[in-house]
């Protein structure tokens, strides 16, 4: 098994490094080959440009797709950020990669949030109607009583902390990486 992990700089693990993101900690759960291809500012769009190489030519039996939030911060439209999951959830499917769709972690802004809830909403959507996996990393940051956990942010309120990083971590069920 060989499972690729593609996103920004939430999957590289910014700012601490690659060691302490949510994808090494998968790497150190699963007996398989888990690479971190989150780059640092990476938006969608830049993303769907380093698919083919970064995903489809290294013939993985999984991908994670994640992103969203750079979007939403450079004011990107919507229909762009959509059509960008679409394009790389098409592409690795024919490729006969199984995706699995990373829902974007909260972001400490009511404007951005509501942004970033809309790409979520619509990813679940789009999930279930066409029989992929989710991990919902955004859950892990809320407590019971639905409240963001500010000690899992960091103060710019988009990157997540130690605590969150392993928060989403938490959020996977390694059951989806079976066959």
């Amino acid at each position: 098994m060989k499972i690729i992990c593609i996103g920004d700089s939430i999957t590289w693990g910014f700012p601490f490094g690659p060691e302490y993101s949510w994808v090494y900690q998968l790497k150190k759960t699963l007996a398989a080959e888990v690479i971190n291809k989150g780059i640092n500012g990476n938006t969608t769009s830049q993303m769907r440009m380093r698919f083919e190489r970064d995903v489809v030519k290294q013939r993985p039996s999984h991908v994670v797709i994640m992103g969203g939030a750079n979007d939403v911060i450079l004011a990107d439209s919507r229909d762009r950020i959509l059509d960008n999951f679409r394009n790389m959830t098409e592409r690795a499917m024919n490729s006969g990669i199984k995706v699995i769709l990373g829902l974007p972690t909260p972001f400490d802004d009511d404007y951005y949030e509501n942004l970033l809830s809309r790409i979520r909403n619509w990813l679940i959507k789009y999930a279930e109607e066409n029989n992929i996996e989710t991990i919902d990393f955004n859950a892990g940051f809320y407590d019971g009583k639905g409240m963001l956990r500010g000690e899992l942010l960091l103060a710019d309120g988009g990157h997540p902390s130690l605590l969150g990083y392993q928060e989403m971590f938490k959020q996977i069920n390694p059951d989806i990486f079976k066959d």
